[in-house]
Protein backbone atom coordinates (compact mmCIF):
# COMPACT_ATOMS: atom_id res chain seq x y z
CA UNK A 1 0.00 0.00 0.00
CA UNK A 2 1.28 3.21 -0.87
CA UNK A 3 2.41 5.87 1.70
CA UNK A 4 0.84 8.80 1.84
CA UNK A 5 3.71 11.49 2.43
CA UNK A 6 4.87 10.22 6.11
CA UNK A 7 1.68 9.86 6.76
CA UNK A 8 1.31 6.25 6.95
CA UNK A 9 -0.85 3.98 4.82
CA UNK A 10 -3.51 5.24 3.16
CA UNK A 11 -6.30 3.29 4.57
CA UNK A 12 -5.23 4.91 7.94
CA UNK A 13 -7.31 7.66 6.81
CA UNK A 14 -10.82 5.53 6.85
CA UNK A 15 -9.94 4.69 10.85
CA UNK A 16 -11.97 7.64 11.94
CA UNK A 17 -14.45 7.44 9.67
CA UNK A 18 -14.83 3.96 10.08
CA UNK A 19 -15.92 4.44 13.94
CA UNK A 20 -18.09 7.44 13.06
CA UNK A 21 -19.97 6.38 10.62
CA UNK A 22 -20.98 2.95 12.75
CA UNK A 23 -21.70 5.62 15.62
CA UNK A 24 -24.68 6.61 12.78
CA UNK A 25 -25.50 3.32 12.02
CA UNK A 26 -26.17 3.05 16.01
CA UNK A 27 -23.62 0.77 17.23
CA UNK A 28 -23.38 -1.72 14.50
CA UNK A 29 -23.85 -2.25 10.69
CA UNK A 30 -23.05 -4.50 7.79
CA UNK A 31 -19.93 -4.16 5.88
CA UNK A 32 -21.87 -2.52 2.85
CA UNK A 33 -23.45 0.22 5.36
CA UNK A 34 -20.49 0.88 6.98
CA UNK A 35 -18.70 1.45 3.38
CA UNK A 36 -21.72 3.38 2.21
CA UNK A 37 -21.43 5.60 5.76
CA UNK A 38 -17.56 5.89 4.71
CA UNK A 39 -18.15 6.92 0.89
CA UNK A 40 -20.35 9.54 1.57
CA UNK A 41 -18.63 11.11 4.68
CA UNK A 42 -15.64 11.44 2.54
CA UNK A 43 -17.13 12.04 -0.57
CA UNK A 44 -15.29 9.22 -2.17
CA UNK A 45 -16.16 9.48 -5.69
CA UNK A 46 -17.71 6.28 -7.83
CA UNK A 47 -14.77 6.51 -9.94
CA UNK A 48 -12.25 5.47 -6.62
CA UNK A 49 -14.99 2.72 -5.25
CA UNK A 50 -14.17 1.51 -8.52
CA UNK A 51 -10.35 0.79 -8.91
CA UNK A 52 -9.43 -2.56 -8.60
CA UNK A 53 -6.57 -4.08 -7.00
CA UNK A 54 -4.07 -6.37 -9.02
CA UNK A 55 -6.54 -9.05 -7.99
CA UNK A 56 -9.39 -7.42 -8.96
CA UNK A 57 -10.66 -6.71 -5.73
CA UNK A 58 -12.03 -3.27 -4.95
CA UNK A 59 -8.96 -1.11 -3.83
CA UNK A 60 -11.68 0.85 -1.72
CA UNK A 61 -13.61 -2.24 -0.09
CA UNK A 62 -9.94 -3.46 1.03
CA UNK A 63 -8.54 -0.78 2.43
CA UNK A 64 -11.91 0.09 4.63
CA UNK A 65 -11.23 -3.58 5.44
CA UNK A 66 -7.85 -3.08 6.87
CA UNK A 67 -9.34 -0.11 8.56
CA UNK A 68 -11.23 -2.52 10.33
CA UNK A 69 -8.81 -4.74 10.56
CA UNK A 70 -6.37 -2.51 12.89
CA UNK A 71 -9.46 -0.79 14.77
CA UNK A 72 -10.54 -4.37 16.06
CA UNK A 73 -6.91 -4.95 16.82
CA UNK A 74 -7.06 -1.91 18.71
CA UNK A 75 -10.10 -3.02 20.84
CA UNK A 76 -12.71 -0.63 19.19
CA UNK A 77 -14.56 -2.93 17.24
CA UNK A 78 -16.09 -6.58 18.29
CA UNK A 79 -15.76 -8.85 15.47
CA UNK A 80 -17.40 -11.91 17.17
CA UNK A 81 -20.31 -11.70 14.99
CA UNK A 82 -20.07 -13.12 11.62
CA UNK A 83 -21.37 -10.46 8.89
CA UNK A 84 -21.30 -7.54 11.23
CA UNK A 85 -19.18 -4.75 12.74
CA UNK A 86 -19.98 -3.25 15.82
CA UNK A 87 -18.28 -1.02 18.27
CA UNK A 88 -17.10 -1.94 21.73
CA UNK A 89 -17.32 0.59 24.04
CA UNK A 90 -14.20 1.98 24.18
CA UNK A 91 -15.08 2.16 20.43
CA UNK A 92 -18.04 4.14 21.06
CA UNK A 93 -16.30 6.51 23.45
CA UNK A 94 -13.64 7.40 20.96
CA UNK A 95 -13.22 9.63 18.43
CA UNK A 96 -10.43 9.74 16.37
CA UNK A 97 -8.09 12.50 14.38
CA UNK A 98 -5.59 11.70 11.85
CA UNK A 99 -3.16 12.13 14.57
CA UNK A 100 -4.56 9.48 16.66
CA UNK A 101 -5.51 7.50 13.70
CA UNK A 102 -1.88 7.13 12.61
CA UNK A 103 -0.51 6.42 16.69
CA UNK A 104 -3.00 3.85 17.08
CA UNK A 105 -1.81 2.08 13.32
CA UNK A 106 2.03 2.33 14.87
CA UNK A 107 0.95 0.77 18.03
CA UNK A 108 -1.20 -2.19 16.34
CA UNK A 109 1.60 -2.19 13.38
CA UNK A 110 4.49 -2.74 15.92
CA UNK A 111 3.11 -5.58 17.48
CA UNK A 112 1.81 -7.37 14.50
CA UNK A 113 5.12 -6.81 12.64
CA UNK A 114 6.18 -10.13 13.37
CA UNK A 115 3.71 -11.96 12.20
CA UNK A 116 3.87 -9.33 9.31
CA UNK A 117 7.26 -10.36 8.38
CA UNK A 118 6.30 -14.06 8.43
CA UNK A 119 3.60 -13.92 5.54
CA UNK A 120 6.28 -11.99 3.47
CA UNK A 121 7.45 -14.31 1.06
CA UNK A 122 11.12 -13.75 -0.26
CA UNK A 123 11.48 -10.58 -2.47
CA UNK A 124 8.00 -9.28 -1.13
CA UNK A 125 7.98 -5.64 0.58
CA UNK A 126 5.53 -5.20 3.28
CA UNK A 127 4.09 -2.68 0.49
CA UNK A 128 3.22 -5.85 -1.48
CA UNK A 129 1.61 -7.55 1.37
CA UNK A 130 -0.75 -4.32 2.30
CA UNK A 131 -2.05 -4.67 -1.29
CA UNK A 132 -2.81 -8.07 -0.69
CA UNK A 133 -6.20 -8.61 0.53
CA UNK A 134 -7.61 -7.87 4.34
CA UNK A 135 -9.78 -10.39 4.79
CA UNK A 136 -7.54 -12.77 3.50
CA UNK A 137 -4.96 -12.02 6.47
CA UNK A 138 -8.07 -11.72 9.09
CA UNK A 139 -8.93 -15.36 8.02
CA UNK A 140 -5.49 -16.85 8.08
CA UNK A 141 -5.72 -15.78 11.97
CA UNK A 142 -8.90 -16.69 12.66
CA UNK A 143 -10.09 -19.64 10.57
CA UNK A 144 -13.95 -18.44 8.89
CA UNK A 145 -16.20 -20.58 6.89
CA UNK A 146 -17.65 -17.58 4.99
CA UNK A 147 -14.48 -16.37 3.60
CA UNK A 148 -13.05 -19.83 2.69
CA UNK A 149 -16.78 -19.64 0.82
CA UNK A 150 -16.64 -16.76 -1.08
CA UNK A 151 -13.12 -17.60 -2.25
CA UNK A 152 -14.79 -20.79 -3.43
CA UNK A 153 -17.41 -19.19 -5.20
CA UNK A 154 -14.84 -16.90 -6.91
CA UNK A 155 -12.99 -19.84 -8.26
CA UNK A 156 -15.90 -21.96 -9.81
CA UNK A 157 -15.39 -22.18 -13.63
CA UNK A 158 -18.28 -20.79 -15.08
CA UNK A 159 -20.19 -23.74 -15.79
CA UNK A 160 -20.53 -24.92 -12.08
CA UNK A 161 -20.93 -21.09 -10.83
CA UNK A 162 -23.89 -21.47 -13.43
CA UNK A 163 -25.65 -24.77 -12.05
CA UNK A 164 -24.93 -23.57 -8.64
CA UNK A 165 -27.00 -20.18 -9.26
CA UNK A 166 -29.52 -22.29 -10.35
CA UNK A 167 -29.22 -25.17 -7.35
CA UNK A 168 -29.56 -21.89 -5.38
CA UNK A 169 -32.23 -19.60 -6.48
CA UNK A 170 -34.27 -23.21 -6.77
CA UNK A 171 -33.83 -23.93 -3.04
CA UNK A 172 -34.68 -20.37 -2.70
CA UNK A 173 -38.43 -21.57 -4.16
CA UNK A 174 -38.02 -20.14 -7.51
CA UNK A 175 -39.29 -22.25 -10.19
CA UNK A 176 -38.69 -22.99 -14.17
CA UNK A 177 -35.03 -21.36 -13.61
CA UNK A 178 -33.68 -20.73 -17.03
CA UNK A 179 -30.11 -19.67 -17.43
CA UNK A 180 -30.62 -17.42 -21.13
CA UNK A 181 -26.69 -16.48 -21.28
CA UNK A 182 -23.42 -15.21 -19.83
CA UNK A 183 -21.85 -12.23 -19.86
CA UNK A 184 -18.24 -11.43 -20.10
CA UNK A 185 -17.39 -10.73 -16.51
CA UNK A 186 -18.18 -14.13 -15.33
CA UNK A 187 -21.85 -13.82 -14.47
CA UNK A 188 -24.93 -15.46 -15.94
CA UNK A 189 -28.52 -14.11 -16.76
CA UNK A 190 -31.44 -15.52 -16.68
CA UNK A 191 -35.37 -16.21 -15.02
CA UNK A 192 -37.32 -17.89 -12.77
CA UNK A 193 -41.28 -18.01 -11.32
CA UNK A 194 -41.50 -16.69 -7.77
CA UNK A 195 -45.36 -18.72 -6.90
CA UNK A 196 -46.76 -16.02 -3.93
CA UNK A 197 -49.39 -18.36 -3.36
CA UNK A 198 -51.67 -20.97 -5.78
CA UNK A 199 -52.92 -17.80 -7.46
CA UNK A 200 -50.14 -15.49 -7.70
CA UNK A 201 -46.83 -15.90 -8.98
CA UNK A 202 -44.44 -13.46 -11.07
CA UNK A 203 -41.42 -13.76 -13.42
CA UNK A 204 -38.48 -12.45 -12.25
CA UNK A 205 -35.17 -11.76 -14.24
CA UNK A 206 -32.17 -12.52 -12.29
CA UNK A 207 -28.16 -12.04 -12.96
CA UNK A 208 -25.79 -13.43 -11.21
CA UNK A 209 -21.94 -12.25 -10.99
CA UNK A 210 -18.39 -14.47 -10.59
CA UNK A 211 -16.97 -11.01 -9.48
CA UNK A 212 -14.31 -9.39 -6.88
CA UNK A 213 -15.03 -6.01 -7.78
CA UNK A 214 -18.01 -3.73 -7.12
CA UNK A 215 -21.30 -3.40 -9.37
CA UNK A 216 -21.70 0.10 -10.80
CA UNK A 217 -24.77 2.05 -11.58
CA UNK A 218 -24.02 1.76 -15.09
CA UNK A 219 -24.48 -2.21 -14.60
CA UNK A 220 -28.33 -1.73 -12.71
CA UNK A 221 -29.30 0.69 -15.68
CA UNK A 222 -28.37 -1.77 -17.79
CA UNK A 223 -30.00 -4.87 -16.24
CA UNK A 224 -32.83 -2.76 -15.81
CA UNK A 225 -33.32 -2.06 -19.55
CA UNK A 226 -32.63 -6.01 -19.87
CA UNK A 227 -35.76 -6.38 -17.78
CA UNK A 228 -38.30 -3.85 -19.57
CA UNK A 229 -41.15 -5.90 -20.69
CA UNK A 230 -39.45 -9.23 -20.08
CA UNK A 231 -40.28 -9.60 -16.17
CA UNK A 232 -41.93 -8.48 -13.02
CA UNK A 233 -39.19 -8.29 -10.60
CA UNK A 234 -35.29 -8.04 -10.95
CA UNK A 235 -32.67 -9.55 -9.16
CA UNK A 236 -29.04 -8.88 -9.01
CA UNK A 237 -26.69 -11.45 -7.24
CA UNK A 238 -22.81 -11.04 -7.02
CA UNK A 239 -19.82 -12.59 -5.18
CA UNK A 240 -18.48 -8.67 -4.66
CA UNK A 241 -19.87 -5.59 -3.97
CA UNK A 242 -22.17 -2.69 -5.04
CA UNK A 243 -20.83 1.22 -4.87
CA UNK A 244 -23.26 3.51 -3.22
CA UNK A 245 -24.67 4.71 -6.07
CA UNK A 246 -25.46 1.53 -7.76
CA UNK A 247 -27.57 0.70 -4.54
CA UNK A 248 -29.46 3.96 -5.21
CA UNK A 249 -30.31 3.19 -9.05
CA UNK A 250 -31.54 -0.03 -7.55
CA UNK A 251 -34.20 2.01 -6.10
CA UNK A 252 -34.39 5.10 -7.73
CA UNK A 253 -37.92 6.96 -7.99
CA UNK A 254 -40.16 6.27 -11.35
CA UNK A 255 -38.83 3.30 -12.36
CA UNK A 256 -38.58 -0.70 -11.52
CA UNK A 257 -36.50 -1.43 -8.23
CA UNK A 258 -34.01 -4.07 -8.56
CA UNK A 259 -32.90 -6.41 -5.56
CA UNK A 260 -29.27 -6.32 -4.98
CA UNK A 261 -27.56 -9.30 -3.41
CA UNK A 262 -24.22 -8.57 -2.50
CA UNK A 263 -21.65 -11.14 -1.50
CA UNK A 264 -22.29 -11.14 2.37
CA UNK A 265 -25.84 -11.89 1.44
CA UNK A 266 -24.87 -14.15 -1.13
CA UNK A 267 -23.02 -15.92 1.81
CA UNK A 268 -25.81 -15.71 4.20
CA UNK A 269 -28.11 -17.73 1.60
CA UNK A 270 -25.72 -20.86 1.44
CA UNK A 271 -25.68 -20.52 5.18
CA UNK A 272 -29.83 -20.42 5.78
CA UNK A 273 -30.37 -23.29 3.02
CA UNK A 274 -27.16 -25.19 4.50
CA UNK A 275 -26.00 -25.44 0.93
CA UNK A 276 -22.41 -26.65 1.15
CA UNK A 277 -21.80 -26.62 4.88
CA UNK A 278 -22.60 -28.45 7.42
CA UNK A 279 -23.74 -26.76 10.77
CA UNK A 280 -21.49 -27.22 13.87
CA UNK A 281 -21.29 -26.27 17.47
CA UNK A 282 -19.17 -25.45 19.48
CA UNK A 283 -19.27 -24.39 23.24
CA UNK A 284 -17.18 -21.66 24.78
CA UNK A 285 -16.34 -21.37 28.22
CA UNK A 286 -18.35 -18.96 30.88
CA UNK A 287 -15.47 -18.10 33.25
CA UNK A 288 -18.00 -16.27 35.26
CA UNK A 289 -20.16 -19.13 36.19
CA UNK A 290 -17.80 -20.46 38.49
CA UNK A 291 -16.62 -17.57 40.35
CA UNK A 292 -19.16 -18.38 42.84
CA UNK A 293 -17.45 -21.75 43.51
CA UNK A 294 -13.72 -20.51 43.36
CA UNK A 295 -14.51 -18.84 46.94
Amino acid sequence: MAKTHGKGPRFVRYFGPVVEALKDLGGSGSPDEVRAVVASRLAISEQEQSEQLSSGSSRFDNQVAWARFYLTRAGLLDSSRRGIWSLTEKGRTTTLSHTAALQLFKEVHQAFSAEWRARLKPGESNEALEESSAEAVVGAQAPDHRAQLLTILKGLPAAGFERLCQRLLRESGFQNVTVTGRSGDGGLDGNGVVEVNPFVSFRVLFQCKRYSGAVTPAHVRDFRGAMAGRADKGIVLTTGTFTAEARREAVRDGVPPIELVDGEKFLDMFEKLELGLKPRVAFEIDDSFFDAFRK
